[in-house]
């Protein structure tokens, strides 16, 4: 069965956001929302659920390199568990150790949405039977 699914990169100046379904397993790079502020935050996401209707979303989960919590986990897991509230969608974590390490870059260059995508990727390549 064909599902839309939205991947997020969670940050307090940027959220990455990428998408992709399950028929392809694919995920690409969508948008960055560069909103401070939540009501902005939530107005685009959910302009953006509402254009592609996805089936679930995906939460980047950063974590120390050792797997130990930090502020951002917190505050992903936190993100994470507004987007479930607002738009009654499964939600899951992805850990995303080193998904913006792997993303060659220019200075200056923003990189959320392709770290959403490598999210993203990362949920599609292990659910590869959903």
């Amino acid at each position: 069965m064909l599902e839309i699914v939205l991947g997020f990169d969670f940050g307090l100046k940027r959220i990455g956001i990428a998408m992709g379904n399950t028929l392809t397993g694919q995920a690409q790079p969508l948008t960055v929302i560069q909103a401070v502020d939540n009501a902005t935050r939530f107005r685009v996401i959910g302009e953006l659920i509402n254009e592609w209707k996805p089936a679930r979303l995906v939460v980047g989960e950063p974590r120390h390199p050792d797997g130990a919590e930090h502020d951002m986990t917190l505050r992903s897991r936190r993100f994470a568990n507004q987007l479930h509230g607002r738009y009654n969608l499964p939600v899951e974590l992805v850990d995303e150790r080193y998904s913006s390490a792997v993303i060659p870059k220019k200075r200056g260059e923003i990189i959320d949405a392709k770290a959403a995508a490598i999210i993203l990727q990362q949920y599609f390549d292990a659910h590869a039977n959903i």
